[in-house]
């Protein structure tokens, strides 16, 4: 726990878009005091929103509780309340909302409505000290390589389907691996494919600056099923081919804008293989590779409080009567006034 200083401000966010409910707890200068993740796990299957809703509302009080302890402040020392709006699950993020309009109300202060997928690229920006860089952001809900540019973040390019982290979980899924709390499918799916030797053929597919992964899930999944081939091999020639579909249009993106960093984030980019393909074709081009910090690469409501800050420092506050949540609130539709 860092050492409270008079003049420190604080604020809390909240994050409920998927499978994890987190709280975080940063001050107005960017130290992130807490950072507490709480995540859902199905028995079976993929996420079943109304199930994880149900999850994120019965640790809600446990989590905040850990946040405020971990960071060792009161909720009446809370100069605003920020929380993913979108985009996300719908009764996943309702739930953490309601949350954060409660808290609001009672401690009278700001609320900030947050997007979720900058908030991946600002908390990487805030961990890795980047500045201005293309960012590939990869996750189980998105797929997205993007850049600033005229007051936004503006899409380069991005999935036509399914993101490259789903692709990952849904082959672990099929292939019989069982998920566990300290170790993500995609972190499964990585193991094995250090064991793997064959690059076996898949259906590489670019389309212009995006990318389509479900031919490429569906060729593996049968090929699964066949038996012909290792599992091992089929994790590596998965990992390969999606990799390397991410790779080539983040490196034409790169060239195209001529940046000088790379930024990777979202929960793929504690991948070591995509890590060191980004890398590679970053230091190609001459520019600085990127990579946020594994505890701000998953879903976290740092990420939230750090993005809300810097909403709330430009005067974006979300009245409660507005704070609905936006299923499909797109990067590119955000204003982003604090960068200049």
């Amino acid at each position: 726990m860092m050492e409270k200083k008079a003049s420190d401000r604080y604020c809390l966010g909240i994050e409920s878009t998927a499978d994890d409910f987190s709280v975080g707890i940063s001050t107005f200068k960017g130290e992130i005091l807490a950072n507490i993740i709480n995540a859902y796990t199905p028995e079976e299957g993929g996420i079943h929103p109304r199930e994880a809703a149900r999850h994120h509302a019965e640790v809600a009080s446990k989590v905040l509780e850990e946040s405020f302890i971990k960071a060792g402040i009161k909720p009446n020392e809370l100069a605003a309340i920020s929380f993913a709006q979108g985009p996300g699950l719908g009764p996943c993020l309702r739930t953490g909302a309601t949350i954060a309009r409660a808290l609001a109300s009672y401690l009278k202060i700001p609320l900030v409505g947050v997007n979720h997928c900058v908030a991946h690229i600002e908390v990487g920006k805030l961990q890795t000290g980047a500045k201005d860089p293309i960012t590939l952001y990869v996750s189980g809900g998105n797929t997205i390589v993007a850049a600033f540019d005229s007051g936004r973040y503006r899409v380069f390019g991005e999935t036509l389907d399914i993101a490259l982290g789903n692709c990952l979980d849904v082959f672990a899924r099929e292939a019989g691996l069982r998920q566990k709390a300290d170790m993500p499918f995609g972190a499964m799916v990585e193991k094995l494919a250090l064991k793997g030797k064959m690059l076996i053929a898949l259906p590489y597919t670019v389309k212009g600056m995006d990318t389509s992964f479900s031919g490429l899930l569906t060729a593996t999944v049968n090929l699964l099923k066949k038996g012909k081939f290792k599992l091992e091999d089929l994790c590596f020639s998965l990992q390969e081919t999606a990799f390397s579909m991410v790779t080539e249009v983040t490196e034409r993106a790169l060239a195209h804008t001529e940046k000088k960093e790379v930024l990777l984030t979202g929960g793929v980019a504690a991948n070591k293989r995509l890590q060191s393909m980004i890398k590679g074709i970053a230091e190609e081009h001459g520019a600085r590779f990127c990579t946020v910090p594994s505890q701000f690469a998953i879903d976290n409501g740092a990420m939230i409080a750090w993005t809300g800050i810097l909403a709330y420092e430009q005067g974006m506050v979300t009245p409660i009567d507005k704070s609905f949540v936006k299923l499909r609130w797109r990067l590119e539709e955000v204003e982003i006034p604090w960068i200049r």
